[in-house]
């Protein structure tokens, strides 16, 4: 009989844009609360969910195990467990209630969880915990282990004949190096290559180097890490990249942090214990475009083997990138794209569209910045209200009918903005056509200079252009007569 069983419940299957791109990451936070338990003695397991197709497959698992408790611990790692999904959220609610009927103690740890604790209680899970999970993972569970009193844990959820019950929150954990590396032997690794493999993709584990994120950018939820920003040190995470190529032939990684390399000289030093230890790897990051323009953090950033790096550019305008308190300058995003290109560093842009006051001019200035940098990826979504953020404040009125997406593919609008959600959906699929064709433009003129460095995927973005240009039109067309609805 094990201890713990730890799961999660983010299904790719579930949510068929991410499942469609085959480029599925293990449940990273889960593993680190695995580890954790088991260097302080407890018998662990992982069930993980990510690459099934139905919640119900665990009760035969359970059956078998028979685990005291049963662990939902979804990866705060994971920025599409922050968007809290409503096909995530049945899965874990099934989750809950076959554990239940197999007398487990049931604990959630969740961005969803957090914010919508009193769903998963009614649903049977019998503590949520809030924020960073592994210590109060430990101190609870080794309380339920000697029949101790629970009630004053921190960091817990909890209902008693008074109700329910919202302990203190815990202060997070600052020295992130005491935490032992992930347990990734309880990860079918294989299971996982296969599937980048089969689609033309290059295995890549996901790291994270840091929690937190100390900006306040006031649509951006952080309920796992909060506002503060701590961070492992470079020893710490060249000793787990080190162990990961070595175990499992491994040297693509996706650093999964809010912000990549935000301590001061971190990049630098980290850039030179990768030469100390002849480590060569490739890896991609998300960063802001002020921090890329500090010292020479691009620079190190490149040498040390940076691929690519999503950037929160989200707008065109100023006054929108203001409105969300973003902190950054139209003119930073344009300097940083200019200097990573330079360095041969790709480079993807996050594009909120929706956001209050937006007009149509903010649009267009959006598009038009696309268009000019014609960044190397792209990644566009409209404005999501979720708890705890200020954004969400402003608009909770009108969130009645729906207040989450389905899967991230979703992209309806929940609150009131200036266009409605067919507007946006539209939107969507124009940007993409005009980034398209900015793309086969540029490929065109690059073919034209040198005939014999063009690549498979250029060559592609060329031919499609004459698709392109007719279809980005036509959109055009419609979303003008779509606008006049508004005037």
């Amino acid at each position: 009989m094990l201890d713990i069983v730890f799961s999660h419940s983010y299904y790719y299957k579930f949510d068929q844009k991410q499942w469609k791109n085959k480029t599925p990451y293990p449940p990273l936070g889960t593993i680190y609360a695995a580890s954790y338990l088991r260097e302080h003695g407890y018998t662990v397991d992982l069930f993980d969910a990510n690459l099934l197709d139905d919640p119900k497959t665990i009760k035969p698992y359970l059956e078998i195990h028979k685990p005291k408790t049963f662990v939902l611990y979804d990866d705060g790692f994971n920025y599409l467990t922050k968007m809290c999904l409503t096909t995530m959220r049945e899965a874990a609610f099934e989750m809950i209630k076959i554990a239940k009927e197999i007398h487990c103690n049931v604990i959630v740890c969740s961005s969803d969880s957090t914010d919508h604790y009193e769903k998963y209680l009614d649903y049977g899970a019998d503590f949520v915990i809030q924020g960073e999970g592994e210590i109060t993972l430990k101190e609870l569970v080794t309380a339920l282990e000697n029949n101790k009193d629970t009630s004053l844990i921190q960091g817990i959820v909890f209902k008693n004949d008074d109700g329910i019950i919202k302990n203190p929150s815990r202060a997070v954990l600052k020295e992130l190096d005491t935490l032992p590396l992930p347990a990734w032997d309880l990860v079918d690794i294989e299971a996982y290559r296969t599937i980048w493999e089969s689609h033309g993709n290059k295995f890549t584990l996901n790291i994270a180097t840091t929690r937190g994120c100390p900006y306040k950018c006031n649509w951006c939820a952080k309920p796992i890490y909060g506002n503060r920003y701590n961070s492992h040190s470079p020893e710490y995470i060249i000793k787990h990249i080190k162990y990961l190529v070595e175990k499992y032939h491994v040297n693509s990684f996706w650093m999964c942090d809010d912000i990549f390399g935000l301590k001061p000289n971190w990049v630098q030093q980290f850039n030179s214990n990768l030469k100390t230890e002849k480590l060569s790897i490739s890896y991609y990051i998300q960063s802001r475009v002020d921090l890329l323009l500090k010292e020479d953090t691009i620079e190190a950033l490149a040498e040390s083997g940076l691929r690519e790096v999503w950037v929160g550019a989200e707008s065109g305008s100023q006054a929108i990138l203001d409105g969300m308190d973003k902190g950054i300058t139209v003119s930073q995003i344009y300097e940083a794209t200019r200097l990573l290109k330079e360095k041969n560093v790709r480079v993807a842009f996050f594009i909120q569209f929706g956001y209050l006051k937006e007009t149509k001019e903010d649009i267009y200035k959006t598009i038009r910045m696309i268009k000019t940098l014609v960044p190397d990826n792209l990644g566009i979504s409209v404005s999501y209200p979720l708890p705890g953020t200020k954004f969400y404040e402003k608009v909770k009125d009108d969130l009645k009918l729906k207040t989450n997406w389905t899967d991230s593919d979703d992209l309806a609008m929940l609150f009131k903005g200036t266009f409605n959600s067919r507007f946006y959906k539209k939107l969507h699929r124009y940007v993409h056509k005009e980034y398209r064709k900015s793309q086969g433009e540029a490929n065109l003129k690059k073919v034209l200079k040198n005939p014999f460095s063009i690549t498979k995927s250029e060559l592609r973005s060329i031919l499609l252009y004459g698709y392109y240009v007719p279809s980005a039109l036509l959109d055009k067309i419609i979303l003008k007569n779509m606008e006049h609805n508004y005037a």
